[in-house]
């Protein structure tokens, strides 16, 4: 399931750091550190979420 999980990690991750990306954007903060902060939470969501996906997809 480790596997499926780094594989599903690579996918959400990249979502999850764009949209955060996006809506920093949006919300009008254009700076370096926000733009990066925004990236790196999406990445740091992503470890739980990549995970649960994997459990749901190994028990179905």
């Amino acid at each position: 399931m480790l596997r499926l999980a780094l594989v599903l990690y690579s996918l959400i991750a990249t979502s999850l750091a764009g949209t955060g990306v996006i809506f920093v954007l949006v919300a009008g903060y254009v700076s370096v550190p926000a733009i990066i902060a925004a990236a790196a939470v999406g990445a740091v969501l992503a470890l739980p979420a990549s995970w649960l996906v994997a459990r749901k997809i190994v028990q179905a």
